[in-house]
Order: C-alpha cells, then structure tokens, then sequence
C-alpha cells in the first residue's frame, strides 16, 4: 500500500523525507515534485529498481531514465570528458530546468537502460527534490505518467497513475508550470540543443554562444 506525505506540514515532510529515503535504500519507488513536473524516482546503482521505473511507466530499455544529483559535486564521480562549456551550463543554470546528456564513467555499476554510454543529468530546483537527493545520491528519475499519458503537475495526478506500483508519494503541492526541462547534448566539441523546454535557446547562447539545435 503506497504511503503519501503532506510536505507542506513540516512534521509530515520530515517522515515523509525519512521514509522516502528508505524506499530507495529497499530498491523501491518514490514520486517525488521538481520544478518542473512530478517525477517517479528510484536508486540509479540498482538495476532491478530501475527496471521497475520503466515498467511502472510502461517504457522500454530505448527510452533510459534521466539521473537526478543534489549538487553539482556529485558529477565529479559520475561523468567523463565533461567540457568548459558544460560546467559553464552548470553554473548558470543549476539548480534549475537544464538536463545535460554527458558521457558517463565507464566504471559505474548501474544500468539505466540502453543509454549508450551516455546519461542525462540534472540537478531540480526544488527544495524537497534536493533534501532527498542529499540523502539518497543520485535517482534515476522520469516523469512520473504513464507512457502516452500528460506529465503530471500534482501528487493527485501521478499517484492516478501509477498507483501502488510507488511505495512513497512525497505532495510537494502543485509544480510552477507543465514545461520539461530544456536538454543539452554535451557530448561533442560544441553544444547541441535536443529539446527545448524551460529554458530558450536564447539563454543558453549566453552562456554557450555557438549552441546549436538539432535538426
């Protein structure tokens, strides 16, 4: 039987974050709010969790899940040949809607589906996504609906969804605005807009003035 959490009671946010974070220790599931659309989240080192994600959504292996950091630091132990440019991004938009697809280290023990070598990586704007991230290190996190189904901007709508398939829902209230995150491709020598989102390609050439956009 899922559990669900009033964050905006700071008796029932402090259980509600306790509990989460067991969850995820146990290989379980837990949605979560973020500053852009309620997210479904699991320990990104645990495959069999992970596999549950997807399943949970009803997403194959070809779609992995994006991976969510509390800090900046955490990309230190995670990602390799990350450039200039991409702690530049990181600094003008972090915490915030900008997801980096970077390389990630070949030693790391985790399997997010067929990512190729690859993860996208964010760190949310939202203080009960960050206080449990801290806690947890880093979540495979996707958007918590069902595949096909709208993004959910309320606890209300993701938990009509997914159900008891979630062991932990944390009510964070409703999220600012239905818009993904903006995705950057950091892979090559120069920035590539994947999708645009919260964040105009406007702004980004302010930071990364040769950004280009994917065809």
């Amino acid at each position: 039987m899922a559990r669900r959490y009033d964050c905006s009671d700071a008796t029932d946010r402090a259980t509600g974050l306790r509990e989460a974070t067991s969850a995820i220790k146990r290989g379980e599931l837990v949605v979560l709010p973020t500053d852009t659309v309620y997210g479904i989240g699991a320990d990104a080192f645990d495959a069999e969790a992970v596999g549950d994600l997807l399943e949970a959504k009803g997403r194959g292996r070809n779609m992995p899940s994006p991976v969510l950091v509390g800090s900046p630091n955490t990309l230190h132990g995670i990602v390799t040949d990350f450039s200039e440019q991409a702690w530049e991004l990181v600094d003008a938009f972090w915490p915030g809607a900008l997801t980096l697809v970077t390389k990630h280290q070949p030693s790391l023990a985790w399997d997010l589906g067929d990512t190729r070598g690859t993860v996208a990586v964010r760190m949310p704007l939202h203080p009960v996504a960050i206080e449990l991230l801290t806690a947890t290190g880093p979540m495979a996190v996707s958007s918590a609906n069902l595949t096909g189904m709208p993004s959910p901007q309320d606890c209300d709508a993701a938990q009509g969804m997914l159900g008891d398939s979630v062991a932990v829902y944390l009510d964070g209230g409703p999220t600012p605005a239905a818009v993904p995150s903006s995705i950057v491709d950091v892979t090559g020598k120069v920035p590539v807009l994947l999708r645009a989102g919260a964040i105009s390609a406007e702004e980004l050439r302010k930071v990364v003035p040769d950004l280009e956009e994917r065809r």
